[in-house]
């Protein structure tokens, strides 16, 4: 078991007069969790912390010790709304934004397609904006039953840049995307997952144990095999199935020739739970 703390904190000039700004990695029993905490400004994330949150993702990307991340907001009020609109963080237009966009997406998860560890969105609270495009970038989403899912940059004269429109309307039904895409009005939990968007809804205080059994299920499975089936599914959405299925992918070709894969027959034949040796 490895625990690891990553911190992007305001300087000390700064921080007499502001909250700390805060970005955190643990990892623990082959699970990383990820907590955004800037909940002076319902966890939105600035420059800094989008520069952290990519550090992040880079590092886990090179972590074969990991088996599965959790995404989420410190607090209870928002997963993340997005970027940091306050005076101090807005600096560049709407064109300049546009002209400097990362390739990763917003928060370094939303476009991004090297990360071949599953990712659960735990949602808190209010994911709107870019908080919504980081949901999106996720594998499967727990949410508590309070809350909220937006694009609604057009509210404020911008667009969902980072993924958000083109993903949105990919992931649920064109006229319920186009429903939340043109008004940028906000939904609630149960209502996106009718969509098709959440894979679970609870109280609040179910919200721990909810992403813990979906944990324990991804545990289950060889980490080669699910590490191959992100993979497999991240490259070849531009291809007809056919096509895919003749991709020799790296993680699947470690996938079939690995230790795990032998593992799994044995337990299965001896009648037992495997133990994955993860390789």
């Amino acid at each position: 078991m490895t625990a690891v703390s990553v911190e992007s904190t305001a300087g000390a000039a700064s921080a007499a007069a502001a909250p700390v700004d805060q970005v955190t990695l643990t990892i623990e029993n082959h699970v990383a969790t990820v907590v955004i905490d800037r909940q002076h400004v319902l966890n939105a994330v600035d420059g800094r912390a989008q520069a952290r949150l990519n550090g992040i993702w880079d590092q886990l990307e090179a972590d074969p010790d990991v088996r599965a991340v959790v995404i989420t907001g410190a607090g209870t009020r928002a997963f993340c709304a997005g970027a940091d609109m306050s005076s101090s963080a807005v600096d560049k237009t709407g064109l300049e934004y546009w002209a400097g966009l990362d390739p990763n997406g917003f928060g370094g998860l939303s476009l991004r397609t090297s990360l071949d560890i599953p990712v659960i969105a735990r949602v808190n609270g209010y994911a709107l904006g870019g908080g919504m495009e980081m949901v999106l970038g996720a594998d499967i989403v727990i949410a508590v039953d309070t809350a909220r899912f937006g694009l609604t940059e057009p509210r404020v004269g911008r667009l969902a840049l980072d993924g958000g429109i083109h993903q949105l309307v990919r992931r649920i039904p064109y006229t319920q995307a186009m429903g939340m895409l043109l008004t940028g009005r906000k939904a609630d939990a149960a209502e996106m997952q009718a969509m098709g968007l959440v894979n679970e809804v609870v109280p609040a205080e179910e919200l721990d144990a909810a992403v813990q059994r979906w944990l324990d299920q991804i545990l289950a499975c060889a980490p080669t095999s699910v590490r191959a089936v992100k993979q497999m599914v991240t490259r070849t959405g531009h291809l007809t199935a056919a096509e895919a299925r003749g991709l020799r992918l790296p993680a699947l070709m470690a996938a079939l020739d690995s230790e795990d894969s032998a593992e799994g027959v044995r337990a299965f034949q001896e009648k037992r739970r495997p133990v994955w040796p993860g390789r």
